[in-house]
């Protein structure tokens, strides 16, 4: 694991409408999001498990301070492009940690999205029930 003494990371992760700008810096291990403590932001453990899931994988938990600035979409949302910014933020800082993320397949973009809702039906692929009188 090679750190930089004082330069700072920043890195950009998306996840269906969301959209998670990071910055990692060495530090102590603090996580804020969107200027409150990550405890606070998501209150839920399994949304905290995976934005901080690249860190544990690559050992850096404790060890780099993330900010971190969410925008758009839900809450599952914003943990899964908080996910991907950390793990390339990391890659961008320390390029050996690639096999261990790409394992994880924490470098892989998620590019699911909701479907559009078709005319004519009452979602994007629910039918309207059939009447045959």
């Amino acid at each position: 694991m090679v750190e930089q003494s004082t330069e700072h990371t920043t890195a950009v992760g998306r996840r269906k409408t969301s959209t998670a700008r990071v910055i990692v810096r060495p530090g102590n291990g603090e996580f804020t999001v969107n200027g409150r403590p990550i405890q606070e932001y998501f209150p839920r453990l399994l949304h905290r498990k995976r934005a901080e899931e690249a860190l544990k994988v690559t050992e850096y938990d404790g060890k780099v301070d993330v900010r971190a600035l969410v925008r758009g979409g839900g809450v599952t949302g914003q943990a899964d492009a908080l996910r991907l910014a950390v793990a390339r933020a990391i890659l961008e800082r320390d390029e050996e940690s690639r096999p261990a993320l790409r394992r994880d397949r924490l470098l892989t973009r998620d590019s699911r999205k909701v479907e559009r809702k078709k005319p004519g039906r009452p979602k994007a692929r629910k039918r309207f029930q059939f009447s045959k009188r």
